[in-house]
């Protein structure tokens, strides 16, 4: 089911888009991801905050209010029928001309799409994945603030591209003084010495949603959670190592760089933290 301004499309063939959409022409624009639980958006509200920081960051001026977004997203919910589901809402600057002026766009374009989703088959989330480290860095926050979740993925893709070729399922993404950011989709905690840690926001990191909700489980669950500077040692000389996004929820990582991580199983932290997080999207 695909929402575009204002009418629902039922088959992804009948929905169309503008070619002089700034978002198709440019990456101009600002998208969330969002999961479907139990027939309800997981974090809705958390994700409609973000996509307005991510609007106004970049002086894109949402058509329609976080009020009537809620609305949209649940009648499509419950239209679909659907109890387990993925949401892209993709706001583009919309339909201008071939320059990059954005005034030139009249108004922006609203996209929201429900489908299936699953980014990894269960066994990845039985046994692990392994992860190498991208020669692509995050760009800096002077260049473009990767907090912004914007259309323009071109830096993840050439990293994933790299994952592939070796073999890998996601990339490890560093910042330009060589510290470890998030990986191309996903932010990334690992564990030591019983203590959850993860790259601070101001190293590249995005702000993900699933990656507060595990801070905030940890805390219930009488983990120690940081907040740091995180570098490919610490990875490697790690007991557990884990994955977290909307899309791939939380993946143990079993491997960076071909060095082992722990025992090459994913350990038990991983699934303390796994376990509260089905009890909580359950809620």
């Amino acid at each position: 089911m695909i929402y575009i301004d204002g009418q629902i499309y039922e088959n992804k063939e009948e929905a169309r888009i503008s070619v002089y959409d700034h978002g198709l022409l440019y990456g101009d624009g600002v998208f969330e991801g969002i999961r479907v639980y139990h027939g309800r958006a997981f974090r809705l509200q958390s994700h409609l905050h973000r996509l307005f920081s991510s609007a106004r960051t970049i002086r894109l001026e949402m058509p329609e209010s976080a009020d009537s977004l809620v609305r949209i997203i649940t009648e499509m919910i419950a239209k679909s029928g659907k109890r387990d589901a993925y949401i892209r809402l993709v706001i583009t600057r919309g339909t201008g001309d071939l320059g990059l002026n954005p005034l030139k766009c009249s108004r922006p374009t609203i996209i929201i799409i429900l489908d299936d989703i699953s980014l990894y088959p269960k066994e990845y989330y039985e046994r692990g994945i392994r992860v190498c480290t991208s020669f692509w860095r995050r760009p800096p926050a002077d260049c473009i603030n990767p907090r912004v979740k914007s259309l323009n993925y071109l830096n993840n893709i050439l990293a994933t591209i790299e994952a592939n070729d070796n073999g890998c399922q996601e990339a490890l993404m560093l910042n330009t003084e060589g510290l470890v950011a998030e990986c191309s989709a996903d932010n990334i905690f690992y564990v030591s010495r019983g203590a959850l840690f993860t790259p601070e926001l101001a190293e590249g990191a995005l702000k993900g949603i699933t990656r507060d909700v595990v801070l905030e489980l940890a805390e219930s669950l009488g983990l120690e959670a940081k907040e740091c500077r995180v570098s490919l040692f610490d990875l490697y000389d790690s007991d557990e190592v884990f994955l977290t996004g909307s899309g791939a929820e939380l993946v143990p990582v079993i491997s960076v760089d071909g060095r082992m991580i722990g025992d090459g199983v994913p350990g038990p932290v991983t699934a303390r933290i796994r376990e509260a997080f089905q009890r909580e999207i359950a809620k």
